[in-house]
């Protein structure tokens, strides 16, 4: 796959359209089914736990009894639906059937679709139930069993994505995997019905070809993702392979609204952030002034596109066209995390306010809507919701979208001053490029759900806007503030989209290092305490205190209270990564070494649980566990960064925190298990190229040796931490001999305050340059 190619959630050409495709190892009695694109009709989408009030439910199946918001959602199919645990797997050997195999998560369009057509078809609903034992997967609440599927699908039909629809031996085998399937056949294409009975009859009649061309798939697939460094070999040279990886960037970037593909458009983070970083590196080079202008214009433009959410703050998924105009409308948790840490990143280089601003909005969006009262953030917010409250049918986007005659009505006031007498709208309307037709081409709206709307976009800067008006910037920046907060008011009165409000450990990972971050970098207390308000939500309800294991995910209860399941799902290495690297940058934000000691005790456990001591790397599951066919390590950093290239940065930063120098080994082994990929696609791990990167040029230690309380102390603390420094760790040295890091690093005791003031050291291997007291020599020196 394409390294820069955002392999989850995958979306075809426009938005709402799914490339669906199967491949069937069904034998010569049976011709394949060829992979296939199309366009269907719009389906209304899954009311699932938030349909019309007083629908009577004619069935009630197990998963009435699961707390994860996908699985609620087919409580009341007529499926004989099972959640994927040991109960379905003795019923298919006992019965000796097949097994249907369905993935998907709750905010997932297509997902919707297939449930509404296929899941609560009574016929439909029988034959599955009759034949097959039947499993659904959240894949957010299972990744590990996603992963496998879907490897096995896209290695034998050459596409993937959700709902994954695949069929299994009662061993668990897969033979056969595609994605959505419409209910009955349209055309040359097979429905879900028909494939279904020639499942059954193969099944039947020819088994044990479909059973031994499975095991070859799996058997070919556990040869060629194995991922394991060569003996004697170390990590391949960080500066030719951060070169590669730019010049990969670079032959992918789109000029004019900048991002790396012309359509659909996904936000990477992780490109950006390796942008900055690389550029932090080269600073003197043309390329590193390329890579700095490329991650700024495109993070400018994504502000300034419909992508972002101008009225409620927040990222939507991904744009459908290359101007960042029309997004698909679902916001994730681990988009909002990411990208506020590349906002706060680009003012740390730039010093642009737009970029502070954004990465607060970005916060704030987080703060009021995807936050739960005990400290945890919830997933995500769905594409799809009711226009109004009368309505039976959703439609994507009908949450954040406008006509003109609705922003006309909203906002009818004369502006005192306009010219021509304008009204707020006349001045709203032609900064944010709203139409009296609307202003969503036909191509981006496949299924006619925008006709007439208006997705918000920046057209025009507040200067322009200003000049057009006869007006002050200042007082057109107020007219456009109070008319977004007119609009945000109308918007909280409309059917909102259905939240999955299950908290996952890695997404909350994420997003404390989001919160930590920028509110180190903007020294706001505020940010700085929700930070810490989660890592003692994670602490409190996804750290199994008696088993000593991280849990993945806990749930939001009727009561508003957080509730675990009964057979809680074990941390990942996702979970571990993530929440460490959150837990360091708290650290860092805080200097409260409580945070530093939890990340140390999870590393150990990561390290036990998920370390390939053989060929180097963490796998992404528990090895051990017998009904994963594939144990896998993840070498993609997509949607989210690889839990590898997160831990291999982790491992470098604990070293210096806790003078572990095994866990620098460690981190070497990592990335020398890498290697080829590093060295033939680094586009395909920029994180992992960043923590290659630190690994070479080596980390500074930062150690401020003052008190914790102290004006000067924070003074020091803020030059530090107002600077973009890829490869350095913070540390105060308090005096505290008995403390976390004078106990680990017994060199700090001969680190004292020059005069009785707070004293920065600036070291490498604890070497350190000549002590300062002034913020702005620690500033020259930092930069040097």
């Amino acid at each position: 796959m394409g390294g820069n190619q955002n392999t989850l959630r995958k979306p075809t050409q426009a938005r709402g359209e799914h490339a669906d495709s199967i491949q069937t190892e069904l034998g010569s009695n049976l011709r394949p089914l060829t992979p296939h694109r199309a366009t269907f009709s719009m389906a209304s989408g899954g009311q699932g736990l938030d349909g019309p009030p007083g629908s009577a439910h004619q069935n009630t199946n197990r998963l009435s009894m699961e707390r994860s918001p996908y699985l609620l959602q087919h409580a009341h199919n007529p499926v004989d639906w099972f959640p994927w645990g040991q109960e379905a797997f003795n019923k298919a050997k006992k019965e000796d059937k097949p097994i249907f195999l369905s993935v998907g998560y709750s905010t997932c369009h297509w997902c919707h679709v297939m449930e509404r057509e296929s899941f609560e078809d009574i016929e439909i609903g029988r034959i599955l139930s009759d034949n097959f034992v039947c499993i659904k997967v959240d894949r957010e609440e299972r990744p590990d069993v996603d992963k496998v599927y879907m490897t096995f699908v896209q290695a034998t039909s050459g596409g993937g994505g959700w709902p994954m629809s695949v069929w299994l031996t009662p061993d668990l085998q897969p033979f056969i995997g595609g994605t959505y399937f419409p209910p009955r056949d349209t055309g040359h294409r097979p429905g879900l019905k028909t494939i279904l009975l020639r499942i059954i009859e193969q099944w039947q009649n020819n088994r044990a070809s479909l059973e031994s061309s499975g095991q070859r798939v799996i058997e070919a697939l556990k040869k060629g993702t194995a991922i394991a460094a060569s003996p004697g070999v170390g990590p391949p040279l960080a500066p030719e392979v951060a070169h590669r990886c730019f010049q990969q960037l670079a032959h992918s970037y789109e000029e004019e609204y900048g991002g790396f593909r012309d359509a659909p458009k996904f936000p990477t983070p992780v490109n950006l952030i390796f942008l900055i970083s690389f550029w932090a590196t080269n600073r003197s080079t043309s390329e590193g002034a390329e890579a700095l202008r490329m991650a700024l214009h495109t993070m400018r433009m994504m502000a300034l596109g419909g992508i972002h959410d101008h009225v409620a703050q927040g990222f939507h998924r991904y744009s459908t066209d290359s101007s960042w105009h029309v997004p698909h409308f679902e916001k994730m948790l681990y988009d909002q995390a990411q990208l506020a840490v590349a906002y706060i990143t680009a003012y740390q280089v730039s010093g642009e306010q737009l970029f502070a601003d954004v990465a607060r909005d970005v916060l704030l969006y987080v703060s009021r809507d995807l936050s739960d009262k005990s400290g945890g953030f919830y997933s995500a917010e769905d594409a799809d919701s009711l226009p109004t409250m009368a309505s039976t049918e959703k439609k994507e986007g009908a949450f954040c979208v406008w006509t003109a005659g609705e922003i006309r009505d909203l906002l009818p006031e004369p502006v005192e001053g306009a010219t021509g007498g304008a009204t707020r709208a006349d001045i709203f309307m032609h900064h944010y490029g709203v139409k009296e037709q609307g202003n969503v081409e036909p191509e981006q709206d496949p299924h006619g759900e925008l006709q007439g709307q208006n997705v918000l976009i920046v057209r025009y800067s507040a200067e322009l806007t200003a000049t057009r008006f006869g007006l002050s910037v200042e007082k057109t920046k107020e007219e456009l503030a109070a008319a977004r907060e007119r609009l945000a008011e109308v918007r909280r009165g409309r059917p909102s989209p259905h939240l999955d409000t299950k908290m996952i450990s890695s997404w909350n990972g994420l997003m404390l290092s989001g919160f930590a971050r920028v509110g180190a970098v903007l020294g706001d207390q505020a940010l700085v305490e929700r930070a810490e308000q989660a890592a003692k939500f994670l602490q409190d309800h996804l750290w199994d205190e008696a088993k000593q294991v991280i849990l993945h995910s806990c749930y939001r209860g009727d009561e508003m209270e957080v509730e675990q399941i009964a057979s809680p799902i074990a941390g990942f290495l996702d979970d571990y990564a993530f929440v460490v690297c959150g837990l360091l940058d708290l650290y860092e934000a805080t200097l409260d070494t409580r945070w530093l000691s939890w990340a140390e005790e999870l590393q150990l456990k990561q390290d036990q649980f998920f370390w390939d001591s053989q060929g180097g790397g963490y796998f992404c599951s528990d090895p051990t566990d017998p009904t994963l066919l594939l144990v896998l390590k993840q070498d993609q950093d997509g949607a989210e960064p690889s839990a590898n290239s997160v831990s291999a940065m982790n491992l470098l930063r604990l070293s210096q925190y806790t003078g572990r120098q095994e866990w620098a080994r460690r981190s070497e082994q990592l990335l020398a298990a890498f290697s080829d990929r590093l060295v033939k696609v680094p586009i395909a791990l920029p994180e992992m190229v960043r923590s290659l990167m630190a690994q070479h040029y080596t980390l500074k230690q930062v150690i401020i040796r003052g008190q914790p309380s102290a004006e000067d102390t924070a003074s020091l603390v803020a030059c530090v931490n107002g600077l973009f420094l890829p490869h350095k760790v913070l540390m105060l040295a308090d005096g505290d001999t008995d403390g976390f890091l004078y106990q680990r690093l017994p060199v700090l005791a001969t680190l004292r305050p020059l005069e009785g003031s707070a004293t920065a050291y600036v070291c490498q291997n604890f070497t350190c340059a000549l002590p300062v007291t002034c913020p702005e020599e620690l500033r020259r020196l930092l930069l040097e």
